[in-house]
This record gives structure tokens, C-alpha cells and sequence, in this order.
């Protein structure tokens, strides 16, 4: 399972980037497992696995099942 760091939290909008092992990686509230996405914060270790960024045009793959790493 690839690992980064939470890069940005866009509370408000439900959703963030990853600072991954190549690039930033896009997350939604909802992929957010164990914790919670209110529960992350910027600077946070996180480990996730990389999904198709659902047939949206122009966007490329995003995180799913993220969970912090303890």
C-alpha cells in the first residue's frame, strides 16, 4: 500500500491531497477509513490505495481507503 503525507485539507469542499511517493494524489471525505476525515490534519502520514479517478475528464487517479498510520 502506497504511503505519503496529507499535503491539504479542503474542509469545507470534503475533500484533500496526498503528498505520495511520485505526486500529489487527490482524496475525497468519503474514501477516509478507521478515523474520519474531520480527524486528519495537514502533515499527517497516511497510507491508501490508488483507484481510477471515476471516467471524470481531465482528472487523474485519486486515493482511496485512507487511513492515518499510528
Amino acid at each position: 500500500m502506497p504511503q505519503g503525507v496529507v499535503k491539504k485539507i479542503v474542509s469545507d469542499r470534503g475533500f484533500g491531497f496526498i503528498s505520495g511517493d511520485r505526486e500529489d494524489i487527490f482524496f475525497h471525505h468519503s474514501s477516509v477509513v478507521d478515523t474520519g476525515f474531520d480527524n486528519l490534519q495537514e502533515g499527517q502520514a497516511v497510507e491508501y490505495e490508488v483507484e481510477d479517478g471515476g471516467g471524470r475528464r481531465g482528472k487523474g487517479p485519486r486515493a482511496g481507503s485512507v487511513k492515518p498510520i499510528a
